[in-house]
């Protein structure tokens, strides 16, 4: 056992590091944050954590690298300080898309990004839904990353209707199918493909979704254009209604416009990335908070509880 559960918030999300805490039935640990005037970041925490159990919350969104840079000042700070253990709350891993070299002489930055944090002095990772499951691969130390279905699932039980669960394409069949599971669903998939050299992308349905309300599962929404390509051709098919359920929304560019003017009657996103005056561009999307979902998490690695419970 590992002493004293304290909490630390990054600047990038204090609403979620507070909500964190008010699961917990704690308050977070102070911590100044300031900038000088060249633009480096100044860290300093404000209480004594020797020996300590130590939870940094931060999710590296945009501003990506100054997200990033702060949290690694954070857990170096925690590291010289003597906390007994130090865990980064990463609801959302930014670099996790970059997992793997696709041209030559191209760096693979979600290694990078994970040698870094563990030089800083992370002892533990807490993130939600990965880009990519095998990332956790690149860290020498545990990894709990969490899925939000429990989560975002909890927005569609209250609803009578036939769903049909959609993938946005191949990779993500594996996501999905773990949702038409919990919602007794069936399965469909978007393929995409060129049908000659030059041409556009062309979207096809494989599964039936004909008079069937259907959700497209994706574990974030960037600039959200092939999603919403994806929802207009699923009302081509025949489709009742067509929903999108995504754990981060990063929502870059015209995503909120694109979302607002789609085919899609709700988007339902998680809070693992703030959404700031997004929420006010955008009337479709529907918000559910992973607080609880982490706060769990925290609790269990903090009492050397099982994780994996909170998996099932």
């Amino acid at each position: 056992m590992h002493g004293e559960l304290k909490i630390i918030s990054g600047s990038s999300s204090p609403k979620l590091a507070e909500a964190i805490c008010e699961h917990l039935g704690t308050k977070a640990s102070p911590v100044l944050r300031e900038r000088f005037s060249d633009g480096e970041i100044r860290i300093e925490i404000g209480e004594n954590v020797r020996g300590d159990d130590v939870f940094v919350v931060q999710p590296t969104c945009s501003p990506v690298n100054f997200h990033l840079m702060e949290l690694c000042l954070m857990l170096d700070a925690l590291k010289r300080a003597s906390a007994s253990r130090v865990t980064a709350v990463v609801p959302y891993f930014g670099y996790a898309r970059q997992d793997r070299k696709v041209v030559p002489r191209a760096p693979i930055s979600a290694k990078l990004v994970a040698d870094l944090l563990s030089t800083a002095g992370m002892q533990r990772l807490v993130t939600i839904d990965l880009h990519a499951g095998q990332i956790q691969g690149f860290f020498n130390c545990p990894v709990d990353n969490l899925f939000a279905a429990p989560v975002l699932i909890e927005q569609l039980r209250d609803r009578d209707d036939d769903f049909v669960i959609i993938s946005p394409d191949a990779g993500g069949v594996e996501r999905a199918r773990a949702y038409a599971k919990r919602l007794g669903a069936t399965l469909a998939i978007v393929d995409k493909r060129r049908d000659a050299p030059n041409q556009a992308k062309a979207m096809h349905i494989i599964g039936d979704v004909k008079d069937r309300v259907a959700v497209v599962i994706d574990d974030m929404i960037d600039t959200a254009g092939t999603m919403c390509a994806a929802a207009n051709v699923i009302m081509e098919n025949g489709a009742k209604d067509v929903m999108a359920c995504a754990t981060h929304p990063v929502l870059s560019g015209p995503a909120c416009q694109r979302l607002e003017e789609s085919a899609f009657s709700e988007v339902i996103v998680t809070d693992t990335i703030p959404l700031g005056d997004k929420q006010d561009q955008c009337s479709k999307l529907k918000v559910r908070s992973v607080a609880s979902l982490l706060a769990k998490a925290i609790n269990n690695v903090h009492t050397e509880s099982s994780v994996s419970v909170l998996f099932v």
